[in-house]
């Protein structure tokens, strides 16, 4: 597997998916693009055997390291390394950063003759993880070792490259794993003929998640409780909560945000002070609004999986990829309609959904959430239900491990 960093505190859905393959008897290799950045990492990490080779990921200090061992394979392999080179022209073209691509050819060189030649690594099937730069590597190496591989798509890595450029991915590409229908709708509208693609959702470990005798009304005090890094995708910028925001009919409900942004970890202490880092997403403009706590937020706090003790006390979520979570510890979502959500949300059914950039409206479904108990006595149990019965990691990699047998991908067991 080629992944952009491992391990990665906020890619639990990868490291289980690794942990719970191995168990089914998959051999896997971990090929990392980057060091890891943070200095721990979750205990499940401990129970994956899988050997890890990092790769040079600068093209100043890694390079002499690069282009030894690529050129011991050009040697080795002059033949197989030029039908790489001209097969890779055409998209290098393409790339809106050309030396990029050189250091993924590069990258690809070194996984097949450091890892595979000189180590003794068994390639039988290399998998990217994020259909951009992992899988670009991917395909070098694949091509270059002469074996077949696949990629799992995810989200913005599949919207904000150039079409042609995941369509040839695709093309090259065994078959296609992407973890919503949405998705894989929109992979297949732009793949070639016959190529599958799966959808398999990441899924959670069911096993950590109960409802704690959690009552499924509400009464005042009403506490909203949002988990999402300080970042432009996760649209923070249009909760309802937001500094200057009128609270609706009088609901003023405690907003407990959790998040942070690049390498700057943001906690409850932080003050409305302008900062370098401020902007309309950030902790120090949230800070400002009445209405809002943020929550001591650690990168080991907001990675855990929904382990800390405000979902204890919330009675409603508006996180953007936290609904699972909520479900099934018995938090109603109001989430907007976007992407993937309403393959689980479905409105008034196993939560309330609303059209996403549209504060008023989720201002609106999150008042419902709160103050509706007749709706939340029917959708509590209904969104428990439904996250049981489609989003168990267990049995979810259980199918992407069938997926993967039916395409040869060599199994221990």
């Amino acid at each position: 597997m080629v992944l952009k960093g491992y391990p990665r505190i906020s890619e639990t859905f990868i490291s289980n998916e690794i942990r719970l393959l191995e168990k089914m008897g998959f051999t896997i290799h971990i090929y990392s693009m980057r060091a890891p950045r943070e200095n721990f990492a979750h205990d499940s990490i401990k129970e994956i055997k899988a050997g890890v080779t990092y790769l040079p990921s600068s093209m100043i200090w890694g390079l002499p390291a690069l282009l030894w061992y690529n050129l011991r394979l050009f040697f080795r392999h002059p033949r197989r390394y030029m039908r790489c080179v001209r097969l890779m022209l055409p998209r290098f073209r393409l790339a809106p950063k050309k030396h990029t691509w050189v250091k993924h050819l590069l990258q690809g060189g070194y996984i097949v003759q450091k890892s595979v030649l000189d180590q003794g690594v068994d390639l039988g099937h290399l998998h990217g993880h994020f259909a951009h730069t992992p899988t670009t590597v991917t395909m070098c190496a694949a091509c270059l070792a002469g074996v077949p591989f696949s990629f799992t798509a995810h989200a913005k890595d599949i919207y904000t490259q150039d079409p042609r450029r995941i369509q040839d991915k695709i093309d090259l590409a065994k078959f296609v794993v992407t973890c919503t229908k949405y998705n894989a709708r929109h992979l297949a509208g732009i793949a070639p003929d016959n190529k599958p693609i799966h959808c398999v959702y990441h899924g959670i470990n069911l096993d950590l998640f109960s409802m704690n005798g959690r009552p499924l009304e509400a009464a005042p005090p009403y506490h909203v409780l949002t988990v999402a890094r300080f970042v432009e995708k996760k649209g923070t910028r249009y909760h309802p909560a937001r500094p200057g925001q009128t609270p609706r009919q009088g609901t003023r409900p405690a907003v407990h945000l959790g998040g942070r942004r690049g390498k700057a970890v943001w906690s409850a202490r932080c003050t409305p002070s302008l900062t370098s880092w401020d902007w309309p997403t950030s902790p120090s403009w949230w800070a400002r609004s009445p209405t809002t706590r943020l929550f001591g937020c650690s990168p080991k706090r907001i990675a855990s999986p929904w382990a800390a003790a405000k979902p204890r006390t919330a009675t409603a979520t508006a996180s953007p990829t936290w609904w699972p979570e909520a479900m099934a510890t018995g938090v109603p979502v109001a989430a907007t309609d976007i992407s993937g959500v309403p393959e689980l949300v479905t409105h008034k059914e196993t939560g309330l959904l609303c059209a996403s950039e549209d504060p008023d409206a989720l201002a609106e479904i999150i008042e419902q959430a709160l103050t509706n108990n007749a709706l939340r006595r029917t959708i509590i149990p209904a969104a428990r239900e439904r996250v049981h019965a489609v989003f168990n990691n267990k049995q979810l990699i259980q199918n992407l491990g069938e997926i993967y047998l039916s395409h040869g991908v060599p199994c221990g067991k």
